[in-house]
């Protein structure tokens, strides 16, 4: 009777020290002085720096509508008394050869690169060989190479190889450029998925390439997105190369922008509309596939 009893005082006491902790949180599970910030006031303060991330987007929109006697540095803010579309057709006028052949070069630079570093990936994660650390270190120092390094040499073998002028060069260094990073990203990847599926696999015979077309491709969604975002932007956004590597008649559209220019005037309507219509193909890319890519790239980072 004394042990329950004095089970019973302890009990009691726990739950009073309890109650009066709660109490001294005014009964709502929170510290004194730790109350949570409102939802009003948080989503305030994300559309406040939504609004200030915007306003770049802003001026340029509002002042590709500007006819150009009202587009100037000091109406910048202000929207258009008469709305025009002359800035956006002149900037098209410019810029429509130059987003076709971007569009030529980003399709098939972007697409090897991921095939091509989705293949390595597999290889150096599931199927490993003698020196398979050491081929992944030298695929790495790849990223690290910069465009000017290679600037001077790349064009003499492309001038040698009488490859010179066409998208064809721009095409080929893309892809070579971006095997590394692709590699990086499938790899870790890769290395988040079960063996035993690949295991499985070769039970039922599947070799290297059957595995990986039936088992592997299918699952890799998520890292396809971030490697193809990766280098659409890359190669979408690529200046160095494309004045070095190509000519007049293949320039892409960022040789084509920094050629919309005034020479004593500055049309700012057309500059501005021009600078939207180069940027919305990339931004289109992030709107359709950037749900992925967060997935993607976390994806490998942690292995338990």
């Amino acid at each position: 009777m004394s042990r329950a009893g004095g089970g019973t005082a302890a009990a009691g006491a726990v739950r009073g020290a309890g109650a009066a902790a709660e109490r001294r949180r005014g009964g709502s599970g929170r510290a004194p002085g730790g109350g949570r910030v409102g939802p009003a006031v948080r989503f305030t303060v994300l559309v406040l720096l939504a609004a200030v991330f915007l306003m770049p987007l802003y001026v340029l929109v509002v002042t590709g509508f500007k006819p150009f006697a009202e587009a100037g540095a000091d109406r910048a803010w202000l929207p258009p008394q008469t709305w025009s579309l002359e800035g956006w057709s002149a900037a098209w006028e410019a810029l429509g050869a130059g987003l076709w052949n971007s569009v030529r070069l980003v399709v098939p630079s972007a697409a090897a690169a991921a095939l091509l570093g989705s293949l390595n990936g597999y290889v150096l994660s599931k199927w490993r060989f003698p020196g398979a650390d050491t081929v992944f270190t030298l695929f790495l120092f790849g990223m690290f190479i910069p465009y000017q390094a290679v600037m001077i040499p790349l064009q003499q073998m492309l001038v040698g190889a009488g490859l010179m002028g066409g998208l064809f060069p721009l095409i080929l260094a893309h892809t070579v450029y971006g095997i590394p990073i692709c590699t990086l990203i499938f790899r870790n990847y890769y290395s988040s998925l079960p063996q035993t599926l690949i295991e499985a696999a070769r039970v039922d015979g599947a070799g290297l390439l059957r595995t990986y077309a039936h088992v592997v491709l299918p699952v890799s969604a998520p890292a396809f997105a971030v490697a193809l975002i990766w280098q659409v932007t890359s190669a979408w956004n690529d200046f160095l190369f494309a004045v070095f590597l190509t000519g007049p008649g293949s320039w892409p559209v960022t040789v084509q922008l920094n050629n919309v220019a005034g020479s004593m005037v500055v049309p700012y309507n057309q500059q501005m509309a021009a600078a939207v219509l180069a940027s919305l193909p990339t931004l289109v890319i992030y709107l359709v596939l950037g749900r992925y890519f967060m997935r993607g790239l976390m994806a490998g980072a942690l292995k338990g």
